[in-house]
């Protein structure tokens, strides 16, 4: 008989399928699942991040989903904090936590926990911010580049709030931020527990029909309407949940630059895209604990 796990991990890009077999795990061993998209973590977009729906959320409970405001960065501390504290009222309940998503720095610190950096200054990281709405994260990058060309170089131009996080690091503390990766980390979360891990990978073609349907479908299901709702609130321009996919896409149509259909064909390339990328980052990441499988 197979003994049943502290925790099950899985993993894998979207459209993949983790949802439902997170809900076939949970059912299985009694476990809960637990929010690890960075995504999902968001409210008002439920549709557009395919977040669990009611009937799922009917059969299993559910953590994490909707959570952070809107206005406010939510790091990948800040969710092994609010992680932690759920996994430890589920294992209390004598249940099973059950982590699903596709972030793969939040499933990284649950295993390896997570390396301590030093308070930044409030009037340095305030400075970057307002640089990055006002410049632009190509330009950041450059300014990484010229202190940090290491550190800039592991960084993709787009990614604006990682460069500005490489950024307030080094000019708040005179150190680069792999300074203070390559320290000791936290103690992980899940340190001498038993888990199943799983990534789901399927075939490239399989993959991109299921983004394809999936898109159309959160095009019927109000898609554009979540968009219009979210873009009404004005919030800060580098909110973190302005950059789901599908946000800006949806907001040329409503805002007459695209047809619905050049809209819909950019969320799908801009899906795929994303797909590529999450794909790539679990095979290089992820070691021979991690079970990989190709369809649910």
């Amino acid at each position: 008989m197979v003994q049943r796990p502290d925790a099950i991990l899985i993993a894998g890009p979207t459209a993949s399928g983790k949802s439902k077999l997170a809900i076939e795990e949970a059912l299985r061993w009694d476990g809960e699942i637990v929010n690890t998209d960075s995504m999902q973590i968001y409210p008002v977009l439920d549709i557009l991040t395919a977040r669990p729906d009611a009937e799922d959320l009917a059969k299993v409970p559910h953590h994490l989903y909707g959570t952070a405001a809107l206005d406010e960065p939510y790091s990948v501390a800040r969710w092994m904090e609010d992680a932690s504290v759920v996994a430890q009222q589920i294992w209390s309940r004598g249940r099973v936590p059950v982590f699903v998503g596709g972030t793969g720095l939040y499933f990284r610190g649950l295993e390896n926990g997570l390396a301590a950096t030093p308070e930044i200054p409030s009037e340095i990281r305030d400075k970057i911010r307002t640089d990055l709405i006002e410049l632009g994260s190509e330009k950041l990058h450059l300014q990484l580049a010229e202190i940090d060309p290491d550190g800039a170089a592991k960084l993709r131009p787009s990614d604006g709030h990682r460069i500005a996080r490489a950024l307030e690091v080094i000019r708040g503390t005179n150190r680069p931020l792999s300074h203070y990766q390559n320290l000791p980390h936290s103690r992980p979360l899940l340190a001498e527990k038993s888990c199943q891990k799983t990534v789901l990978m399927p075939p490239r073609n399989v993959l991109h029909d299921r983004i394809n349907m999936r898109t159309d479908w959160m095009i019927e299901q109000g898609a554009v309407a979540e968009v219009e709702a979210l873009l009404g609130l004005e919030l800060p321009a580098d909110a973190t949940v302005l950059k789901a996919i599908g946000v800006r896409q949806l907001g040329s149509y409503l805002h007459g630059k695209l047809s619905l259909k050049q809209a819909t064909e950019q969320v799908k390339a801009a899906t795929r895209q994303y797909a590529k990328r999450q794909s790539t980052w679990f095979n290089g990441q992820f070691d021979a604990d991690w079970r990989f499988r190709d369809i649910v």
